[in-house]
C-alpha cells in the first residue's frame, strides 16, 4: 500500500473537484501543447484519470498508469489502465505517439528516469507533454498563502524530498514533494533525448504551473 492508496478517496471527491474551473491552467497548457491528434496518449502516474477528458477531447486515446491501487480504483472507469513504475513502464520501445505527466512530476523522486523511459517508449517524431507546478514559485521554500505575494524563502537550489507545505488544503503535506530545480528539471529532459519544441506558464499573478512540450527526434 503506498501514501497514494491511503489518501486515493479523499483526492477523487474533495481534491479533484477544485480542477474543474482550471484556476491553474494546466488544462488550457495541455490543450495547447498536446495539439489534435489521433493514437494512444499515455499519461505517466494518471492518479485518478482526472484528465482522461483532457486528453481525449484533442482526438486522443488516453492510457493509465500508476503505482496507486487505490488511485487506479477510481481512474478504471475513465481509461484503460496498468499498475506500474513510470521508471519502468510495461510497454514496448518506440511505439507511442505521445505520452503527457501532467501535475506529477513532484510526486515521482526519479522524475529524470521517468522522463527517459518516455522517451524510450515514444515512436520517432512522438510527442511528451509535461504540466507541472512550477519549480521557481513552488515547493517547501515557498509560501504561497497570499497568491498576490508569494514569499520564496532559502531552499530553492536543494534537491530534495520535503513534507513542507504552505497549506493543508493539498497533497503536499500529506504524502510530501520531490523538488528540482529549473536547471535540474529541464536538463533531465535534454538528458533523456528529447528535444524542447514550446513552453507555457499558468496560474496569476505568479505561475504555479510549468509546462512544456518536447519530440522524441526522427531518427
Amino acid at each position: 500500500m503506498t501514501d497514494y492508496d491511503a489518501i486515493a478517496d479523499w483526492y477523487e471527491t474533495t481534491f479533484v473537484p477544485t480542477w474543474h474551473e482550471d484556476p491553474l491552467e494546466f488544462g488550457t497548457a495541455l490543450r495547447e501543447l498536446l495539439g489534435p491528434g489521433t493514437g494512444p496518449c499515455l499519461e505517466l502516474g494518471c492518479g485518478t484519470g482526472a484528465h482522461a477528458g483532457r486528453i481525449r477531447d484533442p482526438g486522443r486515446t488516453p492510457l493509465g498508469v500508476d503505482v496507486s491501487a487505490g488511485m487506479l480504483r477510481h481512474a478504471a472507469a475513465r481509461l484503460p489502465v496498468a499498475r506500474g513504475d513510470a521508471t519502468a513502464l510495461p510497454i514496448a520501445s518506440g511505439v507511442l505517439p505521445a505520452v503527457v505527466a501532467i501535475m506529477v512530476h513532484t510526486d515521482m523522486p526519479a522524475y529524470p528516469a521517468a522522463l527517459r523511459e518516455a522517451a524510450r517508449v515514444l515512436a520517432p517524431g512522438g510527442v511528451f507533454v509535461h504540466v507541472g507546478v512550477h519549480p521557481c514559485f513552488c515547493g517547501g521554500f515557498a509560501d504561497r498563502s497570499d497568491s498576490r505575494a508569494v514569499v520564496i524563502r532559502p531552499g530553492y537550489r536543494e534537491p530534495g524530498w520535503t513534507m513542507e507545505s504552505w497549506s493543508d488544503q493539498g497533497l503536499r503535506d500529506k504524502v510530501g514533494a520531490t523538488h528540482l530545480p529549473l536547471p535540474a528539471l529541464l536538463g533531465a529532459v535534454v538528458e533523456a533525448g528529447l528535444v524542447f519544441e514550446r513552453f507555457a506558464e499558468g496560474g496569476a499573478p505568479t505561475p504555479t504551473v510549468l509546462a512544456w512540450r518536447a519530440r522524441k527526434p526522427r531518427r
